[in-house]
């Protein structure tokens, strides 16, 4: 089964960016979507894995998660990799934040033990809205993307750490929680 590790977004933070999704499909035929319901952060892709390793992954998760508080990042701008002129993915920025980068990195590594294979880019925390499946007339489309370079959508709370499971569909992905693992509250 096809599965990720992500952190959730809040509805709040969805409503803001569906303006800018509503506002590029307008203009779009060649990009594919991402309904909003599934904007996510993705962590770790770990593809096609064993059922037999879930306990494994699991058991992973809940190490790592036990050893981070909870804190907050911010979601602010647009993009598109690898450029805003030859774009193959929409997304929506993530600013720098020490606390993601080190769950990230121990999370990495938790599934690097598992002989997951380490990510080969390096860590750019986003939001995936959009890929292009054709540049063809997509000029519009970047250019409002473009106004939103330097939008604040808000910033979110990360609590949980979501083990994830994706179902590849005919109408697009569905995702589906597979365990949560709660990160501790911040001492004061």
């Amino acid at each position: 089964m096809r599965c990720f590790i992500a952190v959730d977004i809040s509805e709040e933070i969805r409503e803001k960016i569906s303006k800018v999704v509503e506002d590029g499909r307008m203009n779009s035929r060649g990009i594919r979507w991402v309904p909003i319901e599934n904007i996510h952060l993705t962590l770790k892709f770990l593809g096609n894995v064993d059922e037999k390793l879930i306990p494994d992954i699991e058991k992973g998760l809940s190490s790592v998660c036990v050893n981070h508080a909870s804190f907050t990042i911010n979601i602010r701008g647009t993009g598109a990799f690898p450029s805003f002129k030859y774009p193959n993915v929409l997304w929506v920025g993530i600013d720098k934040s020490d606390e993601l980068k080190k769950l990230y990195f121990d999370i990495e590594e938790a599934m690097f033990s598992l002989g997951f294979e380490r990510e080969g880019r390096n860590f750019s925390p986003h939001l995936t809205i959009g890929r292009v499946k054709d540049r063809k007339g997509i000029e519009p489309v970047m250019a409002e993307l473009y106004t939103f370079k330097d939008t604040f959508f808000g910033s979110i709370e990360i609590k949980e750490v979501l083990f994830m499971r994706s179902v590849l569909k005919p109408t697009g992905a569905e995702y589906s929680k597979m365990a949560g693992f709660k990160l501790f509250p911040k001492q004061i």
